[in-house]
């Protein structure tokens, strides 16, 4: 699966390769696309392929984006309903474009996401072909072709901005469960009325699975659900977020090079949070306290009961353990810079799991199960031999060992944010500058700088500095650009997660 997440772009002319101000839709109704040869292009539309538009465009490099859906998609389809970011408005900073609207400390909800990207892509009108697929990327005597299903086209250089999560991940096992239930992954998943009445079991406590065991609790259902093994991490601690103190400590800042061992770090799982109503913990003691049924890991399924392994208590407590462990770095940072902040008690569990052996469940009861249990990425239609024994590429800050070639977008692929709307667009300026500096890539246009929104209200995060936006300088401690090496507060290994 290839070609990108989201996708956006100016409309085509003639034979597709002048753009004028519009989106740009693949084919003449036909199904035919007439390619052609460019500078650069980019695969993926999602908001890795944009922010390196927006870098490509500013620096005056002919190029072309080729996105397989329209914008917004992945946010758009792979999102239920009452999804919303986990991470503040704030940290919404897209090259030219940060947030801007009335809540920079609360928690964009799927459509507004969806707008944001929209707006994003409007505001400065990038060459992107939507409705393209990109299936063959090949190395050429004079650069790459890269074959689409209407057309090929030849560059001087690529950049792969399809992201890691392209295939869900449904384990094996799902094989095994009766017929009678209804099964279904956390990227179809939209709310608790497209299932069938009845008990549901998710399986996984990530990000996905937590929250949307959450949402069926919410409105009523009987839920069970599989706990594994990902931290956990307090919404606020101390009268701040947990995002803006980590912030602020420059863990966001940190190279996945300066860790012992950065492909540990980029597999770790996120920790689990939501901002869901204004942000908030996610503890799954207290569900369990007001009804919802906690097991271990999924271990198998015969003659019609579900059966899951004895690890439920040692998981609940190891995200607890990360959870305070943060806070412990935070009560160190603040003590050392002298903060002013509010004491806060400690976290007490509120629920415990009963002794004995794990619970089982009786199939009969379960009428769905929803896996949320991840993606994969998919980079069989990449023919240039770039990648490691995992099938993982092998770059630097996304460059990798072929001449013209990159990646943008990875988790961690420099710093935590690589992945993210906040740090997307720095990894996509240092390509740009490789890019631009490569003879292969002669800049074939004049430079027509992007049209940034200006940023204006509470909403304009975007635009201060770490220290201003959360108000460190009422401490002793002085301004953030005298904070030390992050490294030199504990932070927890988990922390590390992507």
């Amino acid at each position: 699966m290839s070609g990108g997440a989201d996708g956006t772009g100016e409309r085509a002319h003639g034979d597709g390769q002048e753009y004028a101000g519009g989106r740009a839709e693949a084919g003449d109704g036909t199904g035919a696309l007439a390619g052609g040869h460019h500078a650069v292009v980019v695969v993926g539309g999602g908001q890795a392929g944009l922010a390196m538009s927006h870098h490509l465009t500013r620096r005056g490099v002919d190029h072309v984006v080729l996105e397989r859906h329209r914008i917004g998609h992945e946010w758009r389809s792979r999102r239920w309903d009452s999804f919303c970011l986990v991470t503040p408005n704030w940290q919404c900073r897209l090259p030219g474009f940060p947030y801007a609207g009335d809540e920079p400390d609360g928690f964009m909800r799927r459509d507004e996401i969806v707008r944001y990207v929209e707006d994003y892509a409007a505001s400065f009108g990038p060459p992107v072909l939507e409705g393209v697929t990109a299936t063959r990327l090949s190395a050429t005597a004079d650069g790459f072709e890269v074959r689409t299903d209407g057309g090929a086209f030849t560059a001087g250089q690529v950049v792969v901005a399809t992201g890691p999560y392209q295939v869900p991940v449904v384990p094996r096992i799902a094989e095994r469960f009766p017929p009678h239930i209804t099964q279904l992954h956390s990227g179809d998943y939209r709310n608790s009325s497209q299932l069938p009445p009845g008990e549901v079991l998710v399986v996984g406590s990530g990000q996905s699975g937590c929250q949307i065991a959450e949402d069926l609790h919410l409105d009523g259902r009987r839920v069970h659900l599989a706990v594994g093994s990902a931290p956990r991490v307090a919404r606020f601690y101390r009268g701040r977020d947990v995002v803006a103190w980590l912030d602020l400590m420059g863990h966001y800042d940190r190279p996945v090079t300066s860790f012992d061992d950065p492909q540990a770090v980029r597999a770790r799982a996120n920790h689990y949070v939501t901002g869901r109503d204004g942000g908030r913990d996610i503890d799954l003691r207290a569900f369990a306290r007001d009804g919802m049924r906690l097991y271990g890991r999924l271990a198998g399924v015969e003659d019609g009961v579900i059966t899951f392994g004895a690890d439920l208590r040692r998981d609940l407590d190891h995200a607890d353990a990360v959870s305070e462990s943060i806070k412990d770095a935070i009560d160190a940072f603040i003590s050392a810079h002298g903060i002013t902040a509010p004491a806060e008690p400690r976290y007490r569990p509120v629920w415990e799991p009963e002794d004995g052996p794990p619970a089982r469940l009786d199939a009969s009861r379960v009428t769905s199960v929803i896996w949320c249990t991840g993606f994969r990425a998919d980079y069989r239609w990449i023919t240039v031999p770039v990648f490691d024994g995992a099938g993982r590429p092998v770059h630097e800050r996304g460059v990798t060992p072929v001449p013209g070639l990159y990646f943008l977008g990875l988790p961690w692929q420099h710093t935590w944010g690589s992945g993210r709307f906040s740090g997307v667009g720095a990894d996509a300026e240092h390509l740009a500058g490789r890019i631009g500096s490569w003879s292969g890539s002669p800049a074939v246009r004049a430079p027509a700088p992007p049209r940034p929104r200006t940023p204006s209200g509470a909403g304009a995060a975007g635009g201060i500095g770490r220290a201003e936006r959360i108000g460190v300088l009422d401490g002793a401690g002085g301004s953030a650009g005298g904070v030390e090496d992050p490294g030199r507060y504990f932070i927890h290994p988990e922390l590390l997660g992507s």
